[in-house]
């Protein structure tokens, strides 16, 4: 950590929440997986405050200590040849896989050609039951109507069909920067109404293919028709996969229909260059570009480096196993 030094180092603070999330903020998988190789060859990441750049947290990530890995990407094929180095970690993936056009998501591969046999080849690698399905989120314009979404949520349904068990979906929520993003769009409110003859239709195709269906911080209840609220960093399933109880609480600073644990984010807002329409982590495309130059991939943070006028609160994180194997 001699990069450090010249910066101001606070007190150590307590955190015992040591579940990583790759993250919300961006796209890592994609387009940051060599840097975060190194961050894991080197044990410890620096993740700014997304409200104060330069007041830094410098996070162990050590095996010991991190108890799981929780990836969010569209295209996770940049790390897919590097996954033994990850031995020694408990991860997952939520990989969303989504059935617009360059239009809504510019950057992102070809579905037909490239993700879907991404999808297929991850769940190879590491077991269907750490690949979760995300169709999110779900807008409704000319182009993409109820219909569109019916037949391309079927189409990719069957071609995932053994390759995951549980599919998240969500409607567009439509943040300041989100609406900005979409106003050529041209969306239309997505009324209950619609909302439900989409997840009906959702969930006979999701029976049809052996799949689990839930939503993603979603207020509207559709217990009814068999989909329940996700928990997108689930307890449950993390304690599955490390095969012991975890001492964790929900999550208070998501929103409150978010069931999500508490977890540490180690991403960075605006870095993400798959430039979705919809997505809430970009407010900028010039500031993404600009975070996208400085990126160096030995650096113990996304973009940039620690500089003078950074302070850094160095985290004593500890695992929050119980020690007590579950059998299941």
């Amino acid at each position: 950590m001699d990069g450090l030094l010249k910066c101001s180092i606070n007190n150590r603070v307590r955190v015992n929440k040591m579940i990583i999330s790759a993250s919300r903020r961006t796209d890592i998988p994609n387009y940051y997986s060599e840097w975060f190789y190194n961050r894991i060859k080197d044990g410890y990441v620096l993740v700014p405050n997304p409200m104060n750049t330069h007041q830094l947290s410098s996070i162990n990530i050590m095996p010991e200590v991190v108890d799981c890995i929780v990836f969010w990407t569209k295209n996770p094929a940049p790390m897919m040849n590097r996954l033994n180095e990850l031995q020694e970690y408990r991860y997952y993936f939520q990989f969303t896989l989504n059935s617009y056009g360059k239009d809504i998501e510019p950057n992102v591969p070809s579905k037909k050609e490239e993700v879907i046999e991404t999808f297929k080849r991850l769940s190879e690698k590491i077991g269907s039951e750490k690949v979760i399905w995300r169709y999110d989120p779900i807008l409704l314009n000319e182009d993409y109507s109820i219909d569109y979404h019916l037949t391309y949520f079927e189409k990719i349904a069957s071609k995932l069909k053994g390759y995951t068990n549980k599919c998240t979906i969500s409607f567009i929520d439509l943040y300041r920067n989100t609406a900005n993003n979409v106003k050529n769009l041209n969306l239309d409110v997505l009324i209950t109404e619609n909302k439900r003859i989409i997840a009906k239709g959702f969930s006979k195709i999701a029976n049809e293919n052996d799949l689990i269906l839930d939503t993603c911080a979603e207020d509207i209840e559709l217990l009814d028709l068999n989909i329940s609220h996700s928990r997108c960093i689930d307890g449950k399933l993390i304690e599955k996969i490390i095969g012991s109880k975890i001492n964790v609480q929900k999550d208070k600073g998501q929103r409150l229909e978010c069931g999500c644990v508490e977890s540490i984010d180690i991403g960075m807002y605006n870095t993400c260059r798959n430039g979705c329409k919809y997505c809430y982590a970009n407010y900028s495309v010039n500031t993404v570009n600009k975070n996208s130059q400085i990126h160096q991939r030995n650096s113990p943070m996304i973009c940039g480096v620690p500089t003078d006028n950074d302070k850094i609160t160095v985290r004593n994180v500890k695992s929050i196993k119980i020690n007590q194997l579950d059998l299941f």
